[in-house]
């Protein structure tokens, strides 16, 4: 009796064992992505096919939007998503508070997607005539380092300036309601308010930022998972290229999903950059004049190395 009870304790405690693995090895087996109420990731939720390609590898797929790219590597940090897309900027904000990042991938330049923005009736004419005026924009995100930049070209610093810092819709309220004296933002935000509002354009990022998009994930996931990110930037590349040969195509199918106009729409689409790839020396470089402007201006704590945080594809790992 004794050995059978012995034995049926083994088994209990077997079954328990391998209940327990299952269920550790399926809450493994996902891929969270967070994605912005616009962009690449938006047509690649809709097109469905990143998850037909990692059922088959035991993946599933969960996603979850924010509402601006700082808000979404606080998401990655804190570990309630896994992977993002981002300008510019938050990913510099976020290496500096400690967040376990890795660049995977980057979107050519968009340098018209991005503006700063004043009132239609605005007796506003250029950047330098900001001095002293309220400008809205979402802390630490792309549009951070246009205005630097552009206040910069102007003969400017960010003190010349009273900084609002709010989320886009916070930043479209303050706008339009007359609380702030310029709204500097990213598409589609811009071209709503351009075309709903007749906002005027100040300065947009031509000839001063380069405005690309980065894909990020964190390094344990990386580390875990390099097909399934693989994989991720192959879908994320076909979509770009699908919607760099048909923008009118993309437009229909975006519209609806962001709740935006045709027209509205089709002007942030063609504004946008298309064709993910891993990162070049040049954006690296890039990347770092950023992180090195932003460490001078005090805004953030310290110095950082970017290529310390870009990840390199294993197959490329094996070419070298």
């Amino acid at each position: 009796m004794r050995a059978i009870a012995l034995r049926r304790s083994l088994v209990a405690l077997f079954a328990a064992a391998v209940s327990f693995g299952v269920i550790t090895q399926a809450q493994a087996e996902s891929l969270r992505i967070g994605y912005q109420k616009y962009g690449t990731l938006v047509l690649l939720k809709a097109k469905g096919t990143l998850e037909k390609r990692l059922a088959a590898q035991g993946i599933e797929v969960q996603w979850t939007e924010f509402p601006g790219g700082p808000q979404l590597l606080e998401g990655l940090n804190v570990g309630s998503i896994d992977f993002g897309v981002t300008g510019e900027t938050p990913p510099v904000f976020a290496q500096a508070a400690g967040a376990d990042l890795r660049y995977v991938a980057f979107e050519p330049p968009a340098p018209l997607g991005e503006a700063i923005l004043v009132p239609k009736d605005s007796p506003i004419k250029s950047v330098a005539e900001l001095k002293g005026k309220k400008v809205a924009l979402n802390k630490g995100s792309n549009v951070h380092y246009l205005l630097v930049r552009a206040l910069e070209e102007a003969g400017l610093g960010i003190g010349d300036i009273t900084p609002v810092y709010l989320p886009p819709a916070d930043g479209r309220a303050a706008f339009e309601g007359g609380r702030v004296d310029a709204w500097v933002i990213w598409d589609p935000f811009q071209s709503a308010a351009e075309k709903q509002l007749a906002a005027r354009t100040l300065r947009n990022g031509q000839g001063i930022v380069d405005n690309h998009q980065f894909y990020l994930a964190t390094g344990a996931y990386v580390g875990k998972h390099s097909q399934v990110i693989e994989t991720l930037i192959e879908e994320v590349r076909s979509v770009g290229e699908d919607s760099r040969a048909d923008p009118q195509k993309v437009t229909a199918q975006v519209a609806p999903l962001i709740g935006l106009s045709p027209e509205i729409t089709h002007q942030a689409v063609v504004r946008q950059g298309y064709g993910a790839q891993p990162l070049t020396p040049a954006v690296v470089a890039a990347q770092q004049k950023i992180a090195d402007t932003f460490a001078e201006l005090k805004l953030i704590p310290k110095r950082l190395s970017i290529k310390d945080v870009v990840w390199t594809p294993p197959a490329k790992v094996a070419r070298q």
